[in-house]
């Protein structure tokens, strides 16, 4: 279903196009905390070495073009060398994929991952397999895990946003990863206990049954709402309050979920541009439910959507 909606998003196609991988990924490392006794050639060696693995491997048994690809980008921010070649650091995710007839992208994940620590020697080999996760060493098989697990995330969500449920097989691969995922005491994100932000809450919130309406949400602001912008704005409006309803009523039957903010983090703009020209009541409607759902940019919806 993906890929017929995206030949029909796609302006022009070429008549031959070179099959591609699914990802189009950025990879940037930060490492201006670590020491200066620090060989800082170690991370420029690591960046390449994780970029090449998320945009050469076959991550699904769809056929993307080269214009399919999904655009993401990956911020690894360095905290703490320590000895033995571990890093504690964290991990910005972002992806988007395009809006119906425009040059726009929207948003499918903007996260940060506070718990990401891990073993690395340069040039050491990057490897992972769905079916032995957590490797022979855990701290060296968690970076590649963790990135493993957003891969199968962005796909996810990015095949949700094109048909309902259409996320399902990445999600579980997801949720695969946590399962399985390598163990030590320094460690954190693929437990319950670990926080109530974490990976494995994360993919929890797709995969639980009571979190279903998540996953018409998700249809409905993407493909239902932003996809018909372009063409008859009042319905897609429509649609997307429709989405925050959904939400509103999520966040009622089940306080506290992560997936709610997940979901809202990085669309503020977006969601006050689309309001901004809706009727009064819709913008009283969008404004009170969002004001109650993403609370950490509340001030801001009540001041632009009045």
């Amino acid at each position: 279903m993906r890929k017929q909606i995206l030949l029909i998003l796609t302006v022009a196609v070429l008549p031959i196009m070179i099959q591609a991988q699914e990802l189009n990924a950025r990879v940037s490392i930060n490492a201006g905390r670590v020491s200066s006794q620090t060989d800082k050639k170690v991370f420029s060696t690591l960046q390449n070495t994780i970029t090449n693995f998320l945009n050469t491997r076959k991550w699904t048994n769809e056929t993307f073009q080269a214009n399919e690809k999904i655009n993401c980008n990956f911020l690894v921010n360095i905290l703490e060398a320590q000895p033995g070649n571990i890093y504690k650091a964290t991990l910005t995710v972002q992806a988007a994929r395009p809006v119906f007839n425009t040059n726009y992208e929207t948003p499918l994940i903007n996260f940060q991952d506070d718990g990401l620590t891990f073993r690395y020697v340069e040039f050491q080999p990057f490897e992972f397999n769905d079916n032995r996760v957590s490797g022979s060493d855990p701290l060296v098989s968690n970076l590649s895990a963790v990135f493993a697990y957003y891969v199968y995330m962005i796909l996810g969500l990015d095949f949700n946003s094109f048909s309902l449920r259409g996320g399902d097989p990445y999600f579980q691969k997801a949720q695969n990863v946590v399962n399985n995922a390598p163990e030590n005491r320094d460690i954190t994100g693929w437990k319950a206990f670990d926080g109530l932000r974490n990976r494995y809450w994360l993919v929890e919130n797709l995969v639980n049954n009571r979190y279903n309406s998540i996953h018409e949400a998700m249809y409905s602001y993407y493909r239902l709402g932003m996809d018909h912008m372009y063409e008859n704005e009042n319905e897609g409006r429509t649609a997307v309050l429709n989405t925050l309803s959904m939400l509103n009523s999520l966040n009622n039957d089940i306080g506290n979920t992560m997936i709610i903010p997940f979901f809202l983090q990085g669309k503020s703009q977006e969601l006050i541009r689309i309001f901004k020209k809706a009727t009064p009541e819709e913008k009283q409607k969008a404004r009170d439910i969002l004001q109650k759902i993403d609370i950490s940019n509340a001030n801001t919806y009540k001041s632009e959507l009045k």
